[in-house]
């Protein structure tokens, strides 16, 4: 059986849940291995969800540098082993790994895919959502980045055994250094991109977010915002969801005083179950969702927040 190369994103040993997506998918398509950048004890968790080996890379050059190295790294992994798939999340970081990694490997490459089949078929929402399509690469290793929240991530014991790579990164792949980092605001809430549940406002929601967030956090969302709630100066712009902003894929998504714009659903359309809160029943949005509510999210979100606290007591 293939291996499958799964790259790990991890903060400080804490491996994120898109990576254990990413290795239940590899189990479909051959068997996983993980590619750890890091040093000291590589995480049990790998092993515990289905990877038989781990690449363990420590070098500077993957901290102190930009994605090249990562990059390169990762090439010649694969030259070495190769393999069925290298499945990355798809991050900013992830699709800039992924594309270096097929043009070296000269592989084809698919990026936002939001479902792997066992024979390497990918599905993925294209053109603002307009269409969705199924996809396969014809040459190589299929180089694949995923959305999180496209698999359940699934228990399963692999070998987990640990093999330390050293590769010499070239000077050209070092041409970008990162010169100074600061850890990002803890806000108490999930990772917008990573989260299972998003409550997103907009412009109806006239500059008060206290609803949306109230609500957000009885449910242990995440919260995010559209443009027109973001250029208003309403809320951080390093919230936006849309297509000049961040994309989702939640199990659930609720849109509260949104009304739906192409922008806007590009950012959001892949969300397994869309519901929509807005005071004019003929807003574009209602077009997607499973299920809609006319009203006003300052009436409706107190009331539902309220429902949901009492139910969980």
């Amino acid at each position: 059986m293939s291996e499958v190369l799964v790259v790990v994103d991890h903060v400080d040993g804490a491996v994120t849940k898109p990576t254990l997506e990413l290795l239940t998918i590899a189990k479909r398509l051959g068997e996983p291995s993980a590619i750890y950048f890091g040093g000291g004890a590589v995480p049990s968790v790998l092993a515990e969800h289905g990877a038989e080996k781990i690449y363990q890379l420590d070098d500077a050059a993957y901290t102190d540098f930009l994605v090249a190295p990562k990059a390169e790294a990762i090439a010649k992994i694969a030259g070495d082993s190769s393999p069925a798939a290298v499945l990355l999340s798809s991050s900013a970081e992830g699709k800039e790994i992924a594309a270096r990694v097929a043009l070296k490997i000269e592989s084809g490459l698919i990026t936002d895919a939001v479902d792997v089949t066992a024979d390497g078929v990918t599905t993925q929402s294209v053109f603002a959502g307009n269409f969705t399509v199924q996809s396969k690469v014809t040459k190589g290793a299929s180089v694949i980045t995923v959305k999180p929240n496209s698999a359940n991530p699934e228990a399963s014991a692999g070998a987990g055994a640990v093999e330390a790579v050293s590769v010499d990164i070239s000077d050209a792949a070092k041409g970008a250094k990162i010169t100074d980092s600061q850890p990002k605001a803890e806000s108490g809430r999930p990772e917008l991109t990573e989260a299972a549940i998003v409550v997103a406002g907009g412009r109806g929601t006239g500059g008060d977010f206290s609803e949306v967030e109230a609500f957000a956090d009885s449910l242990g969302a995440a919260v995010g915002a559209s443009r027109a709630a973001v250029d208003s100066g309403w809320y951080p712009h390093s919230f936006q969801i849309g297509q000049t902003g961040k994309t989702v894929s939640p199990q659930l998504y609720v849109a509260n005083g949104i009304s739906g714009a192409i922008q806007h659903r590009a950012g959001m359309q892949t969300s397994k179950t869309i519901i929509a809160v807005n005071k004019d029943d003929e807003a574009p949005i209602f077009e997607l969702v499973d299920f809609g509510v006319v009203g006003d999210l300052k009436t409706v979100l107190p009331q539902a927040t309220d429902e949901i606290k009492k139910r969980k007591g």
